[in-house]
């Protein structure tokens, strides 16, 4: 089965961890040795009209994509806030 990359770029990402919407791929991440998808990059999203910068970008392991619908992909993601609570309770 084939896919185009703009295909990808139309789905949402969700992450099955916490149902939250990561928002669209922008990038992929392709191993040139290999010709394998390594990662895909969900671009971080501008705040405020872009005055305060934007937040980073999402880069999601392949091995982490657990299923490519129609309309949705999900993947298993740990975010910053999770990781930051780990390590201040450590």
């Amino acid at each position: 089965m084939m896919v185009k990359i703009s295909d990808f770029q139309i789905k949402d990402v969700v992450n099955v961890a916490d149902g939250k919407r990561l928002g669209n791929i922008g990038d992929i991440e392709i191993n040139l040795i290999t010709g394998k998808i390594e990662a895909v990059v969900i671009s971080g999203s501008g705040r405020v009209l872009g005055f305060f910068g934007r937040d980073e970008d999402v880069v999601i392991p392949w091995k982490n994509i657990i299923k490519i619908g129609h309309d949705v992909i999900l993947v298993r993601y740990k975010g910053t806030e999770e990781k930051g609570l780990e390590e201040a309770e450590s």
